[in-house]
């Protein structure tokens, strides 16, 4: 078989996942639900948790689609040896529409680039910001969850990413000035949202999983009786010479490296996330895509 028919048939194959993810039916009642993963600093693995979370809530049978919102750091295509020719820009200039840009990761998730729409998402007016949410409705239909991979730190657009989404994930590590900045993040959430955010921390590059604990609970703690938020504890995700590996590899450590404690730990988290694991409950539905983007809409500070 010849390159190109290779090629071209990879690309049917992706089509074929696509289609099929938009053909299963939403459950009754159900909206898509939308995950922020956020960081008070890089270097934290955020992108690496966001990739991976994808993937592990995947393989739990749940449809995702992943959003590289970081302006400042997209890698997400680097992470997982990909490369968009097209991102939200051109669905923004009606150039494409969502179903073009989607990239095909596997059963049940697809990458959604971002790139520079993520900044021409501000300075939408009315009526472009209703095309696009029209657009965008289309991920209703073919997605339980909408997984945001957002820029690290507490610049506008990563909070209005938080505030907007149903649920925040912040990724912190034990390092002293990540966990600072981990506590600054939450203190822009709550303000931002009025002390409404559910927000789910995970401890990343721990030693130890009592080590990741009492870093979370310091978290928690701390913003309890500061900040009048009560954040839930996602799991504590070890070091592992796996991760380093795996993004030398251009390949996601779940499909690089899928029987490392890592991985394992990863999966921990996204079951606990699902209500899977620790009797915790279930996620509620989620409030929707074209919710979703009018909130975001506002928080990026619409123009009219």
């Amino acid at each position: 078989m010849s390159e190109v028919e290779t090629r071209n048939g990879d690309q049917a194959k992706d089509l074929r996942r696509i289609v099929d993810m938009q053909r299963r039916p939403a459950r009754a009642g159900y909206g898509l639900r939308s995950l922020a993963v956020l960081s008070g600093k890089g270097g934290v693995g955020k992108s690496n948790i966001s990739v991976n979370l994808s993937l592990a809530m995947a393989g739990r049978g749940k449809r995702i689609v992943l959003l590289d919102a970081d302006l400042g750091m997209a890698n997400v295509d680097l992470l997982c040896g990909l490369s968009p020719k097209f991102n939200l820009a051109h669905v923004i200039r009606g150039e494409k529409e969502v179903l073009d840009i989607l990239l095909p990761l596997g059963e049940n998730l697809s990458v959604l680039p971002g790139g520079p729409g993520v900044r021409e998402l501000a300075d939408l007016g009315e009526d472009a910001l209703l095309s696009l949410i029209d657009s965008m409705s289309v991920l209703e239909g073919m997605a339980d969850m909408l997984i945001i991979d957002t820029g690290a730190g507490i610049h506008r657009n990563s909070i209005s990413f938080g505030t907007a989404s149903d649920a925040v994930l912040l990724v912190t590590t034990p390092e002293p000035t990540s966990i600072r900045d981990a506590y600054g993040v939450l203190k822009a959430l709550a303000f931002a949202a009025a002390g409404k955010a559910d927000v789910t921390v995970v401890v990343n590059m721990a030693a130890s999983p009592e080590e990741g604990e009492d870093v979370a609970d310091r978290i928690r703690s701390a913003a309890s009786q500061f900040l009048g938020i009560s954040p839930s504890f996602g799991g504590t995700v070890l070091w592992d010479d796996a991760v380093p590996l795996a993004v030398r590899k251009r390949t996601p450590l779940l499909t690089a490296y899928p029987d490392s404690g890592v991985s394992q730990s990863l999966r921990a988290v996204a079951d606990r996330m699902l209500g899977l694991e620790d009797a915790r409950e279930a996620p509620s539905s989620g409030r929707g895509v074209k919710s979703f983007f009018f909130r975001l809409a506002r928080g990026l500070g619409l123009r009219r």
